[in-house]
C-alpha cells in the first residue's frame, strides 16, 4: 500500500539540498540496489504567488495571460519531488543525476488562481545501458480532478559512454525544420531560472561547481530549454495537449542556439541546436 505523506509548511528546498550534499559524502550515500519508497508526496491548496510566476515568465519568455504555462506546475511540484528524492530510504543519490526526458499532459487549462493539489511519487526504476534510470510522476490536480502531468525521467550514470547524447532515454523523433530562431542564450540564464525554479544544482549556476561534474561552463537547465521552447508557440496550441521532450546534450552558457519547429496535421516537433543538438520535442493532442 502506498504511504501518503502530507506536506504543509516545513523545511524547505535548501534543507532538501543540503540532505542531497550529504549523500555525497562516503558512510552518508543512500545503499545501492534499494527499491524506490512506496510513498506519495501530498501538498494540498497550493496558491500560485502572482508575483513569483511574473519572474517566471518573464526568465522563460512566456506572456501572462492568467493561465499557467504548461511548465509551470512542474515548478511548484520540484519541493516536494526533492524531499522525495533526499529521503533516507531513496536509492538512488539526487546530486549527479541527468534529466533525460519529460513528458507533460495539460488536460485542461489552468487559471493562475485556481488553487492547486499536487501529487509526486517516483516508479519505475529499472536498468539502463549506462546505470539506472527511474520517473518522477507529478499530478496537479483542482477540485479533485486532474488537470495536468508530468512525468521526468532520471538516469543515474554508472558506466560513461563516449557517444554525444547516450544519456538519453526514450526516443523524441528530431523536429528538423530548415531556417530557424536563432536564440541568445546569456550565461545569467542558469543563476536565473535557478532563482525562479529552486532547483540551485551547481552544475547551472557555478563554473566551478559545473567543472567538479564534467562541465567547462556551466549549463542550461533543461527545464528551461522546454520552457523557452513552448514560450516560442505560445497563441499555437490547443487548450489540451501532451508534450514530450528529450534532453540529448547540455546547453553551455552562454549560447547561441537555433529553434526549429515543424507541423505534420495536428501534431507538432520543434528542436534546439547549436553545432549539435540539445532537444528534440513533440506536440500531440
Amino acid at each position: 500500500m502506498v504511504a501518503v505523506v502530507e506536506l504543509s509548511s516545513g523545511p524547505g528546498i535548501g534543507a532538501s539540498y543540503a540532505r542531497a550534499a550529504l549523500g555525497l559524502i562516503p558512510g552518508f550515500a543512500p545503499a545501492a540496489g534499494g527499491a524506490l519508497p512506496d510513498i506519495r508526496m501530498v501538498q494540498r491548496g497550493v496558491v500560485v504567488d502572482p508575483a513569483h510566476l511574473a519572474a517566471y515568465s518573464r526568465v522563460c519568455g512566456f506572456r501572462l495571460t492568467g493561465v499557467l504555462p504548461a511548465t509551470y506546475p512542474h515548478v511548484l511540484a520540484f519541493p516536494p519531488a526533492m524531499r522525495l528524492m533526499t529521503a533516507p530510504d531513496f536509492p538512488l543519490p539526487p546530486i549527479g543525476l541527468v534529466h533525460v526526458t519529460n513528458r507533460i499532459s495539460v488536460l485542461r487549462p489552468v487559471a493562475a488562481d485556481e488553487p492547486l493539489d499536487l501529487s509526486v511519487r517516483a516508479a519505475g526504476l529499472r536498468d539502463h545501458p549506462r546505470g539506472r534510470q527511474f520517473d518522477i510522476e507529478a499530478v496537479a490536480s483542482v477540485d479533485g480532478t486532474e488537470a495536468w502531468r508530468g512525468v521526468s525521467t532520471y538516469l543515474r550514470v554508472a558506466r560513461p559512454s563516449a557517444a554525444p547524447g547516450a544519456a538519453a532515454g526514450a526516443a523524441v523523433a528530431d523536429g528538423a525544420a530548415p531556417g530557424g530562431a536563432v536564440w541568445r542564450v546569456p550565461v545569467r540564464t542558469g543563476s536565473d531560472y535557478a532563482a525562479v525554479s529552486g532547483d540551485r544544482n551547481p552544475i547551472h549556476t557555478s563554473r566551478i561547481g559545473a567543472r567538479l561534474f564534467g562541465f567547462a561552463h556551466p549549463i542550461a537547465h533543461g527545464m528551461w530549454t522546454k520552457a523557452r521552447c513552448l514560450a516560442a508557440l505560445e497563441g499555437r496550441l490547443p487548450d489540451a495537449y501532451t508534450v514530450e521532450v528529450g534532453f540529448k546534450s547540455p546547453l553551455p552558457l552562454p549560447a547561441t542556439a537555433t529553434f526549429t519547429t515543424t507541423t505534420a496535421g495536428a501534431d507538432r516537433r520543434f528542436a534546439l541546436r547549436s553545432d549539435r543538438p540539445h532537444l528534440f520535442g513533440s506536440i500531440t493532442t
